[in-house]
């Protein structure tokens, strides 16, 4: 394990690596599609290879079909990725290992608290749930109560956390403040988000990550992990998400649109992509081209993802 880690951590020092990283909990909404198509310009734009890893580890999320859809929908828009496809659900033997050397070195403690105990506790919609450290200075207890299992929770150490963030908001948080001691591994024994993301953006030696502003605060425990293994987070862009005409943010969970009625009504990946350009102020309204040739016409304007400033590709909103 710390041998591909040292090999991965060494190519991340020659090659750029950015991905995509999509859960098969349904059709991908517009949203999605967009942010897919940042992160492909961006890596494309600085030599970056884009791969595509699928999050498939929280079974009962994914839906029969939903991943043969991501990758048709992809293709149908021409973002086309470097490599095969990559799924958590074969890797789980990395989490596990890391898992276990984690709780060998003490950066782990077993946490008895149900939802039901947390639910009073829990921070306003929108906020970080801060977990208030209720069993870590216990003597642990990693065996069953109730017939129920611990969840695996991250010592944090106290400190700041900080990463390169190359959008237009913060780039750090107070680890005991603002992240908490957050859990690696369910109760139910699932993994938990923040460990297989943490592990695959350093083993696959990722540099840029690319996705959505609503993830940004999930950044503060995937650095931790990151620093406790002794290694430097990528460089990250959270991008301004799409909404609808309420001002909404698009979800899977709502059922918000995907691909299919934009070609049920005839559309081609030309108009669309054309429609993303025009609305982020690179061409007039009713442009349509590839994403090939967005590409090239953005490397003819010498477009840089990224300035000091913010973002090049969004303008500020």
């Amino acid at each position: 394990m710390q041998e591909a880690l040292f090999n991965a951590q060494q190519r991340r020092r020659l090659h750029r690596r950015a991905r995509f990283a999509p859960t098969p909990s349904g059709p991908l909404h517009l949203g999605n599609l967009r942010t897919a198509l940042l992160s492909w310009l961006s890596a494309r734009l600085t030599g970056a290879e884009w791969l595509l890893r699928i999050d498939d580890l929280d079974t009962p999320r994914n839906r029969p079909g939903a991943e043969a859809q991501t990758i048709a929908d992809l293709q149908w828009l021409g973002l086309l990725w470097d490599g095969p496809v990559i799924r958590q659900s074969e890797r789980r033997g990395l989490y596990h290992s890391l898992l276990s050397a984690l709780r060998s070195q003490g950066c782990l403690y077993p946490c008895h608290c149900s939802r039901r105990m947390l639910a009073d506790v829990s921070a306003p919609h929108g906020a970080w749930p801060l977990y208030p450290g209720t069993c870590r200075g216990l003597a642990p207890d990693w065996g069953a109560r109730k017939g129920r299992l611990p969840s695996w929770r991250l010592r944090l150490p106290a400190g700041r956390l900080h990463w390169p963030e190359q959008g237009q908001v913060s780039s750090h948080l107070d680890g005991l403040s603002e992240v908490g001691d957050v859990v690696l591994r369910r109760a139910d024994g699932f993994l938990a988000y923040h460990l297989a993301t943490a592990a695959d953006e350093l083993w696959l030696g990722i540099t840029d990550v690319v996705r959505g502003d609503d993830l940004w605060v999930t950044t503060g425990p995937q650095v931790a992990l990151m620093q406790l293994l002794g290694c430097a987070p990528p460089s990250y862009w959270h991008v301004p998400l799409l909404r609808d005409q309420a001002g909404q943010r698009l979800a899977k969970r709502d059922g918000s649109e995907g691909l299919e009625r934009w070609r049920c009504l005839g559309g081609r990946a030309e108009g669309l992509i054309g429609q993303w350009a025009a609305q982020l102020g690179w061409l007039p309204a009713g442009a349509e081209l590839n994403a090939e040739e967005l590409l090239a016409e953005l490397k003819c304007r010498n477009f840089t993802p990224i300035t000091p400033e913010g973002s090049r590709l969004i303008p500020k909103q």
